[in-house]
């Protein structure tokens, strides 16, 4: 079993980074995502993390 972690500022980006990592060569066993938002001065930050737990064949 393996893991393996993504952590964007974008959703569009972190989708594309899963989109890309998955392959038909993996079993794929979870994905835990996560939301999570701050405020810096004025402005509100996203960061936007995805776990996937998968083994090879």
């Amino acid at each position: 079993m393996r893991v393996k972690v993504f952590d964007f500022e974008d959703e569009k980006d972190l989708e594309d980074a899963i989109n890309s990592f998955l392959d038909a060569d993996m079993d794929l066993i979870d994905i835990k995502y996560q939301v999570s938002s701050s405020v810096y001065s004025e402005e509100q930050i996203y960061c936007f993390s995805a776990m996937i737990i998968y083994s090879s064949k």
